[in-house]
């Protein structure tokens, strides 16, 4: 089965979402330790290593398509690689991980209104409906309702920083349609490779004028373990199984898989021995059910054939 076939888009995705399941749950605790402008610097700079040789061996003609539109993947690299990872840790260590998990289902409604605005193609009420079902489900499993009193300045502005970052993913699974010569490896690849000049000299910059702190020899050697699972798994695999699923299903479908993020999380801590909670077990089957509801798809109804008349002999 590949990503060609539409089980095997499903699957890819699906794949993807468990894969960044784990990244929070890996990647928050680094992040506590490591500025998020480093650890995304660090973790783009060994998983470009990879795709670059990925992309060599089985790319087709990979770096005369990133001369012809080096700008374009410079800044749509940013937006989903630099943005993202950056704001998206940088507010969750203001914030809460259930909030944050929240905040990240509304991507897929981010993606409906900008093609309904952008490119004026209005989404079905059955993609509405499943997106819809699908937060529910997260906030349910985020245990979002009764935690008001939680919320103060400093976890409001963290939300605000996620809710930004969101854009960055949102804008590069856009641009993934409107290059059909790239293969899901070249686009994930080349974006990677010309960005991270930009997220480098960035973050050399902000080290330089004492805005961030930067790493130690002895906490780099110590979260090497952490940073290379980091970068071959949630950033590599992740990114080229999801990719993969987009080119297949299409962008607004590819986004609402984003909901089985916090799902994962759930399934994880169940492997390692924490129960899932009767909230999260039904918040989990509210987002099964609202992609069931978006990827299914109904089959056309049968015309009745016409009776023929018998032939006189």
């Amino acid at each position: 089965m590949t990503a060609n076939t539409k089980p095997g888009a499903i699957t890819a995705l699906l794949f993807a979402t468990t894969a960044w399941g784990s990244l929070f749950l890996i990647g928050k605790p680094v992040v506590a330790r490591l500025d998020p402008a480093w650890f995304t610097l660090l973790r783009y700079t060994l998983a470009t290593a990879l795709l670059v040789l990925l992309v060599q061996l089985a790319g087709d003609r990979p770096w005369a398509k990133l001369r012809r539109h080096a700008l374009r993947h410079s800044l749509v690299g940013l937006a989903g690689y630099g943005l993202f990872s950056i704001l998206v840790f940088q507010g969750l260590k203001l914030s809460l991980p259930s909030h944050g998990s929240v905040i990240m289902a509304t991507m897929p409604f981010t993606t409906l209104a900008l093609r309904w605005a952008l490119d004026g193609r209005r989404p079905p009420l059955r993609a509405v409906a499943g997106a819809a079902l699908a937060l529910a489900g997260v906030a349910t499993v985020a245990h979002l309702i009764g935690h008001a009193g939680e919320v103060n300045g400093r976890v409001l502005l963290g939300d605000a920083i996620t809710l930004a970052g969101t854009l960055g993913w949102v804008l590069y699974t856009r641009n993934a349609a409107r290059l059909p010569d790239h293969s899901p490896l070249e686009y994930t690849a080349l974006t990677a490779v010309a960005a991270l000049p930009w997220l480098a000299l960035g973050t050399v910059a902000a080290t330089l004028l004492g805005l961030i702190d930067a790493p130690s020899p002895a906490l780099l050697l110590g979260l090497a373990p952490k940073l290379a699972y980091i970068a071959l798994v949630p950033t590599v695999a992740a990114a080229l199984a999801f990719n993969a699923g987009v080119r297949k299903l299409g962008a607004p479908m590819g986004t609402l898989f984003l909901n089985m993020v916090p799902v994962s999380v759930i399934a994880v801590r169940a492997v390692l021995g924490e129960a899932p909670h009767a909230s999260e077990i039904a918040g989990a089957a509210l987002v099964g059910l609202g992609l069931a509801l978006t990827v299914w798809t109904p089959a056309p109804a049968r015309l009745p054939q016409a009776r023929t008349a018998p032939c006189a002999n």
